[in-house]
């Protein structure tokens, strides 16, 4: 079994902000799906290449992707926005009772029945900064000229994470070094910013947007269980958060609209594999 959660004393906590906004009903009830393995009763969700997907790790990071990853209001004149493509392909990993759109069928508990601890979490936090100081220094070297257009977009976590670290440490925890899940995903970002570039806009895109969307609740849940309901500064963001994801649509747009046909059904089918490096991270919350 997952390790029993664990507390931090009332007088170090801080009262959670008012929660953030969700599309009603969508969220009533999330499940994911997780394996016991057999005889331990320990939950396990079990390593995946990029070539071969899981179905358990698909829909762990689908829980994430939730709610919030609302249609992209402008796009290309006449056609479909890039941006609602992606979307669309991302929401089918879904369960139904996660999203409209979702085709999966639910497997697991809703996550009020979760069980997370503090050592987990805290691997979760580390390897999504790894995660996420890659996707900013990738944006901010532009290898890729069209890269720079994502730099600054009030999205970036790198910072924000690096204070809730320190925010662990002050209360007497010890912060682990990056593991292989957050390590081999920054590996993997490299490379496809390098060599893949509409492979690497799939995985920002699905990086960001999932956790604007469901990883706030999963956030706010953990936090419940584990924080005495302390907001973490990886779930608050500077200005209109809508206002700043509306932006990212807009310049994803912008970029899209230079691509080929190829070059899009390229991208989307990149969206199975991203779930799944974004699953590994989050199954260290259960371990």
């Amino acid at each position: 079994m997952a390790p029993a959660p664990a507390s931090l004393s009332a007088p170090r906590a801080i009262s959670l902000l008012s929660p953030a906004r969700v599309s009603p009903g969508r969220w009533n009830s999330v499940s994911v799906s997780f394996a016991a393995r057999p005889g331990t009763g320990a939950v396990s969700l079990a390593p995946a290449s990029a070539a071969a997907v899981t179905t358990a790790q698909r829909r762990l990071v689908a829980a994430a992707a939730a709610t919030e990853m609302a249609p992209a209001a402008s796009g290309e004149e006449g056609s479909k926005p890039f941006v609602e493509e992606m979307r669309a392909v991302a929401m089918k990993l879904h369960t139904k009772d996660q999203a409209r759109e979702g085709e999966k069928e639910p497997q697991a508990p809703p996550v009020a029945k979760w069980e997370p601890s503090v050592e987990g979490y805290l691997r979760f936090l580390v390897d999504s900064r790894l995660v996420f100081q890659t996707l900013e220094d990738i944006v901010d070297r532009a290898a890729v000229p069209w890269y720079a257009e994502f730099r600054n977009t009030g999205l970036e976590r790198s910072e924000a994470l690096k204070k809730d670290l320190e925010w662990f440490k002050e209360q007497g925890h010890t912060i682990p070094e990056p593991s292989d899940p957050g390590t081999t995903y920054s590996s993997l970002l490299e490379e496809l910013s390098e060599k893949d570039p509409q492979a690497f806009i799939c995985h920002f895109y699905n990086v960001y947007f999932a956790h604007t969307a469901g990883g706030r609740m999963i956030g706010k849940k953990v936090s419940e269980k584990i924080l005495n309901k302390k907001e973490l500064e990886f779930y608050k963001w500077e200005g209109n958060l809508s206002q700043l994801l509306q932006n990212v649509r807009d310049k994803l747009n912008k970029v899209a609209s230079s691509w080929s046909r190829e070059e899009k059904d390229h991208c989307l089918e990149e969206t199975e594999k991203s779930f799944t490096y974004s699953g590994q991270l989050l199954r260290h919350i259960f371990t």
